[in-house]
């Protein structure tokens, strides 16, 4: 049977500061129920917040849906994300990603899980990896 989740049904959540630096709202989580594996949520990270180092083990795609943000993998470099850009981050790699400095971003994130699992968080982006020049 369908399910639908009506909007404003699901109260928004903060980030967890485990997990997050500066302000972020999650809103409408969803994750499917078996066999499906497919779970997420729209993420709202205001200016200069964003995640932890983290990896998933089958990959997350973030579609950007306002403002502008943020994308790093471990010894990357950093990447501008805007509006209507999809981001894929293949499973296992570590990344981190959030809002531009002055600047808030509002993205979906999409991720599966394995073995019940859908992220391994890691430690925090500290202020200079965050400062990291942008690449043009």
């Amino acid at each position: 049977m369908i399910t639908l989740t009506p909007i404003g049904s699901q109260p928004s959540a903060r980030g967890p500061a485990e997990y997050f630096t500066g302000v972020v709202r999650i809103d409408s989580p969803f994750q499917a129920s078996a066999p499906a594996r497919v779970g997420g949520a729209t993420v709202t990270f205001e200016p200069g917040a964003r995640t932890a180092w983290h990896a998933h083990p089958l990959g997350q795609t973030l579609c950007v849906t306002a403002g502008s943000g943020l994308v790093q993998e471990w010894d990357g470099p950093v990447r501008r994300i805007n509006p209507g850009d999809v981001v894929w981050i293949p499973p296992g790699v570590k990344h981190w990603h959030g809002a531009a400095p002055a600047t808030a971003m509002t993205h979906i994130a999409i991720a599966e899980t394995l073995d019940g699992k859908a992220v391994d968080w890691m430690e925090k982006v500290s202020d200079e990896q965050y400062k990291t020049p942008v690449e043009p």
